[in-house]
């Protein structure tokens, strides 16, 4: 269980929470199955957590969301409001953000229960096993992504995803 070790800081401001969470006590039994999974799977990050268990932890303070499409995405797409935002890949190219560690750990700390978000949890799974590399002890992939999986148009949002399953998020 993750509690803040000094006033309990607006959850609009995820930075500043950041730096005051602290580890202790018992884990949440749905990050400790996500562990469970991750070890069994050898997927080289702490787990996997669904949307729905995502927002739980995000929006009780239990957790970091971190959303690491490009700003692109978040305009035009939407994103979850109160989410950090750091790029893994950048342009049409998808040319990878080579300061994504660095950036992360100054939004974030190390030591805090982070989840990464992208469009359908490919990139953000890419991110998880970078920086958990770099020492990064728990960090998750928020399954099925903001958008969801392709269905057999190839079109996304139609069955899965954090927009799908009703989930908050905005469109500026």
């Amino acid at each position: 269980m993750l509690l803040a070790v000094s006033e309990v800081t607006p959850v609009a401001n995820r930075e500043v929470v950041a730096e005051h969470l602290v580890c202790v006590g018992q884990t949440d039994p749905v990050l400790l199955r996500a562990q469970e999974e991750a070890a069994a799977l050898r997927l080289g990050f702490a787990g996997q957590i669904g949307p729905q268990d995502a927002w739980r932890l995000f929006s009780s303070g239990q957790a970091l969301l971190v959303d690491i499409r490009t700003a692109e995405e978040r305009l035009f797409v939407g994103h979850v409001p109160g989410t950090l935002h750091v790029i893994w890949e950048a342009g049409t190219a998808r040319i990878r953000n080579p300061r994504f560690v660095r950036e992360l750990e100054k939004k974030t700390g190390k030591d805090a229960v982070i989840l990464l978000l992208c469009r359908s949890a490919k990139r953000s799974a890419e991110a998880a096993v970078a920086v958990s590399k770099a020492g990064f002890a728990q960090v998750y992939n928020v399954l099925e992504g903001f958008e969801g999986d392709h269905n057999a148009q190839q079109q996304r949002g139609s069955f899965n995803g954090w927009r799908f399953h009703g989930l908050p998020w905005v469109q500026d």
